[in-house]
């Protein structure tokens, strides 16, 4: 399948001006109607649990929109919010053509034992330094996976794929330079990114681990172990620089990927979920 025409050019962005018509959820919803685009099971999981982990960050940082610590930065976190939600509606949307359920169905109508994104995108934000370590923590192990998914035997998960990385290409640049300017400014910014680092850093280690479905799913998805090596390089050139040291604080493993969540993810849905359960069928 020709992704170039068949889904337009994927370099938009909610974050860059860029020319040409991106990949829409729309689309992928007409494609998986017409049945040229028709995940299996496996694939479908596959991109719920990538569906579900920028679903989850996109909440999460929405909370900064007016309480950023300065206006750029408000309208910086929103929009690498709307790239995440644009990544989550994409992803959700082919997941749900496995099982004949819409983006919706799957994001408001789901238990929380349902969701499949890792612990790191549902802890909370805490203070801006924090959400700075969750952003390069994640950041740095997106742009990889999502490089590397452009090279799927699956069409469509490789054309969200192709869209996706010129997205976190910004949101890696944005925490980089974040990063680097809170560990050089002054001695609380310093002990706050430390702090933030200290909080976020043992959640990365689940984004690594590989299970049954990955396994099965062969040239569709990434190993997530083939990740490791590149993350460890390009976060430790950066820590390197600024000074900061992660040794002491290890990675842990995680059960999100098999509906095993911590005490925060439940609220997160509450509050997302609550209008469309409220009113079920609504639209405007």
């Amino acid at each position: 399948m020709n992704q170039q025409t068949n889904f337009g050019d994927s370099s938009a962005s909610a974050t860059r001006i860029t020319p040409g018509f991106a990949l829409r959820p729309e689309d992928i919803a007409l494609a998986a109607e017409q049945g040229t685009a028709k995940p299996g099971e496996d694939v479908g999981e596959y991109a719920l649990r990538l569906g579900d982990d920028a679903l989850i960050l996109a909440q999460r940082l929405g909370h900064w929109i007016s309480r950023a610590p300065e206006l750029e930065e408000d309208v910086a976190l929103g929009n690498i919010a709307l790239d995440q939600l644009g990544h989550a509606r994409s992803f959700l949307t082919y997941a749900g053509a496995a099982w004949g359920k819409t983006e919706d169905e799957l994001a408001y109508f789901r238990r929380e034992s349902e969701f499949r994104s890792a612990h790191l995108f549902e802890q909370p934000n805490g203070d801006f330094a924090a959400t700075i370590a969750r952003q390069f923590i994640v950041a740095n192990y997106q742009f990889p996976l999502y490089r590397e998914l452009t090279k799927s035997s699956d069409p469509m998960l490789a054309a969200i794929a192709a869209k996706a990385v010129k997205e976190v290409d910004y949101h890696l640049d944005h925490s980089t330079q974040w990063v680097l300017r809170l560990a050089g400014g002054t001695a609380e910014s310093r002990r706050r990114m430390e702090a933030g680092l200290k909080l976020m850093w043992p959640f990365a280690g689940e984004l690594f681990e590989d299970d049954e479905l990955t396994a099965r799913l062969g040239g569709a998805g990434v190993a997530p172990s083939s990740l490791k090596d590149e993350f460890d390089r390009s976060t430790g050139a950066v820590l390197a620089e600024a000074e900061l040291d992660v040794a002491g604080h290890p990675m842990a493993t995680g059960g999100g990927r098999h509906g095993h969540h911590s005490e925060y993810l439940g609220p997160v849905l509450a509050e997302m979920q609550v209008l469309a359960r409220e009113f079920p069928g609504a639209g405007w």
